[in-house]
């Protein structure tokens, strides 16, 4: 068993700044995006999270929203601030990183470049004392796993990227840990490398019996990647749940406009409320939402106002008629299999994916830079959010 439970757990660091111009009972207040309070920098907030036995969670968010922070908090490698930490029930919070039974993979590999990929691997069971005829087996079952067996006698310098992180983590799986914790460890890979080694990672957790925590800033690997994503912004959690369900019900304008690639169309829109039923309208355009969405916006006694209208790129549909939004095409991008329009369409620059053969179909059709375009979309795909940003469904 190996279940990690985070229970409001906070990280601040000390404001260094002189603190003679703040007034005592001065609210707090905000800098660089994170809070501010007395005690200093509010690097995470009342993080909150059960993550279950061999469970693949990731963490994700823009650069500074403390994911990095919290991975390194389980790790033991900084310390918490506030709330408990729990492995196995225990809390361990003091407890000291080589005694949590968790191992660690870095963005930058941390190999001993002097050692050879067998001694790399070798290294913390040797600290451990092992009896070198399991140091043996369990390196070369990892090797094997990881597909670098032919790579043991070699030193890091002598590998590519995608190879040096094999090893990486082969360095921490040896250990049999029951969390294994990942910081961003694709990201210096290039793009087709970091398509492999998802897949790699996929089929590494399907053989070793570990709980994965993962960290990234790329959102495909998170969709990928987790049974569960947890979005963070300016160190606090914006949203948790299936890659699905972040998909399909993003909790606000952040968590929309974050998840999803082509990243969703935001509009200023306005949603209006006659007798009892719901929709929305976009420039000349009113379009009834669906069912469920009328259904969850009565439930919260939504009334008509003015709102953030979101739409995705592969749900906008294109169309003929007055009953149809306008816009203009300023880009054209060839992705193979589909187009993706860039349009001036509101005052904004709006994406829609066509779905065509190649592109002398799409010419055919008018599609081109400068061409006049009229869409629409659905009322099941409209995603509605408030004033605050918020998801007026939720």
């Amino acid at each position: 068993m190996a279940e990690v439970i985070l229970r409001h757990i906070k990280k601040v660091y000390p404001n260094t700044e002189s603190k003679k111009s703040k007034k005592k009972g001065e609210p707090e207040k905000k800098k660089s995006n994170l809070l501010v309070t007395e005690e200093g920098v509010l690097a995470v907030q009342d993080f909150d999270l059960d993550i279950k036995d061999q469970e693949f969670i990731v963490l994700v968010g823009p650069s500074g929203c403390g994911k990095s922070t919290t991975l390194r908090m389980v790790a033991g490698l900084e310390g918490i601030s506030g709330g408990d930490l729990l492995i196995d029930g225990k809390k361990v919070n003091d407890v000291e990183p080589k005694d949590r039974d968790i191992a660690m993979v870095f963005q930058n590999y941390a190999l001993y470049p002097h050692m050879t990929v067998r001694g790399n691997m070798e290294f913390p069971l040797k600290l451990q004392k092992m009896d070198p005829a399991e140091i043996k087996r369990r390196v070369e079952e990892a090797a094997e796993i990881l597909g670098i067996t032919q790579f043991l006698e070699r030193k890091p310098k002598a590998l590519s990227g995608g190879q040096r992180q094999r090893v990486a983590i082969g360095r921490a799986i040896v250990r049999e840990p029951k969390v294994l914790l990942m910081d961003e460890p694709l990201s210096n890979l290039d793009a087709k490398l970091r398509n492999q080694m998802r897949a790699e990672i996929i089929k590494l957790r399907q053989r070793i019996n570990a709980t994965f925590i993962y960290v990234t800033h790329d959102q495909t690997e998170a969709m990928t990647l987790g049974d569960r994503i947890v979005i963070m912004k300016d160190g606090v959690v914006q949203q948790i749940g299936t890659p699905q369900e972040l998909f399909d019900h993003p909790k606000n304008v952040f968590v929309a406009g974050f998840i999803g690639m082509p990243q969703m169309n935001m509009f200023d829109a306005e949603l209006i409320e006659n007798g009892g039923k719901y929709s929305v309208r976009l420039a000349d355009v009113t379009v009834e939402l669906s069912e469920e969405k009328q259904k969850n916006l009565a439930k919260n006694g939504v009334k008509s106002q003015k709102i953030t209208l979101g739409v995705r790129p592969e749900h906008i549909t294109l169309a003929q008629g007055a009953d149809s939004v306008k816009g203009k095409v300023e880009v054209f991008e060839m992705m193979g299999s589909a187009i993706h329009l860039h349009a001036n369409a509101c005052g904004r620059d709006t994406i829609i994916i066509v779905q065509t053969m190649n592109l002398e179909d799409a010419e055919r059709s008018g599609l081109s830079i400068g061409s006049e375009i009229s869409f629409t979309f659905g009322g099941g795909v409209a995603h509605v959010f408030g004033e605050n940003g918020e998801n007026l469904e939720a």
